[in-house]
């Protein structure tokens, strides 16, 4: 059976039993779960093999709540305008039935740049510049003034990206890197420097390998980029190294449970270290609760299931409280927080789950860290 490794806080222990609980289930299982609590670390647990507790692995699309809180810290300081046309940043989008689609509408999903008939190689899927180049005089797949939506899998982080250069000169990644993760001393990268490729754990593809549940032809599968199998299974692409590298946006981050958690702690709480370094929250409340309020309800036109979202960000998780935000990835990571308890969240596993996302593992460690956060009057 497989140990647990790390620590907690006083009053978080049922983290490590439920942690211990899911690797004696499975002793193949391979996990890291993190937390802070008003931005201070609470929960740092490993287990299971080729996962070390400073591994770094590829986190799917948790990476989009890095892109998102980027842009809320932008909206913040008055260079990003939600209500203001794509085409005032990035003219050439403008084109094919796009001209009026706002920011807002991009970031909730409505403005149908989903993808493009020929699709995406795995070279361009690592350039989020080439892909808006790609996507800018694409027509969209559902008129964005429609009130319909469905989750921009593979392209939203290119899309917002191109509007953050613009809009500031710098890439996503590069403003990421100086405004947020250097200064916070996170653990996770939009584009993965060569000295940390050797603690990086390959994601193991999953057992027994799925029947894709998204036709080609289908919106799902346009999104999933599923008509260009030339690119490779989704579960491959952070085990490459020029995808690790280029951090696009919308997948392509490399990071830990650690990362995850202290990255949602900086911008709702700040940090506050064993060492005494504090550093004050990046966003404030009305800024990063004005992304957590509904934009869109109903069926997703993508993933074919009912979600809501807010700017961006995955809400109404039904395991956090009101006011939550954050994102899951295909991979089975997970990262939130929970303003209400104070409690900020990260999981990653090294096995593709079946059939992808957060799944019940995520959700009972979750639960049961937010559980411990409110019984200490989080």
């Amino acid at each position: 059976m497989s140990e647990t490794h790390g620590r907690t806080a006083r009053g978080f222990e049922p983290v490590r039993e439920e942690l211990a609980a899911l690797l004696a289930a499975d002793p193949e299982h391979s996990a890291q779960v993190a937390a802070y609590l008003h931005g201070r670390p609470v929960v740092d647990l490993w287990g299971g093999p080729g996962l070390g507790g400073d591994a770094l692995i590829g986190v799917f699309s948790s990476t989009k709540g890095a892109a998102y809180l980027t842009a809320a810290l932008l909206a913040q300081e008055g260079v990003l305008h939600l209500d203001r046309e794509v085409r005032h940043y990035w003219p050439r989008f403008a084109a094919a039935g796009k001209e009026r689609v706002t920011l807002r509408q991009l970031l909730t999903h409505r403005a149908g740049a989903i993808g493009t008939e020929a699709g995406f190689g795995l070279a361009e899927l690592a350039d989020d510049r080439a892909l808006a180049e790609l996507l800018a005089p694409h027509p969209p797949y559902w008129n964005p003034d429609s009130g319909l939506f469905g989750y921009h899998t593979a392209t939203i982080g290119a899309l917002l990206g191109e509007v953050v250069r613009r809009a500031t000169g710098r890439t996503l990644q590069q403003v990421y890197e100086e405004r947020i993760r250097r200064p916070y001393g996170i653990e996770m990268f939009l584009g993965l420097p060569q000295e940390y490729e050797e603690r990086v754990a390959t994601v193991l593809p999953p057992q027994p390998l799925p029947e894709n549940p998204f036709a080609p032809d289908r919106l799902g599968g346009i999104a999933g980029n599923e008509h260009r199998p030339d690119a490779g299974p989704l579960w491959e692409w952070p085990n490459s190294r020029s995808f690790r590298a280029g951090g696009q946006a919308s997948a392509g981050g490399v990071g830990s449970a650690r990362g995850l958690a202290r990255l949602y702690a900086a911008a709702v709480h700040g940090t506050a270290d064993e060492d005494g370094t504090r550093r004050p929250p990046l966003l404030r409340p009305d800024t990063y609760g004005g992304w957590a309020l509904p934009q869109v309800a109903g069926q997703d036109l993508v993933l074919d299931i009912h979600r809501p979202y807010g700017v961006g960000f995955m809400i109404g998780l039904p395991f956090l409280g009101a006011g939550s935000f954050g994102h899951d990835g295909a991979g089975g990571s997970m990262a939130f927080a929970d303003p209400r308890s104070g409690l900020t969240f990260g999981y990653v596993r090294r096995r593709f789950p079946v059939p992808g996302g957060a799944g019940p593992d995520a959700e009972r460690l979750a639960r049961t860290a937010r559980a411990c956060a409110l019984a200490l009057g989080g």
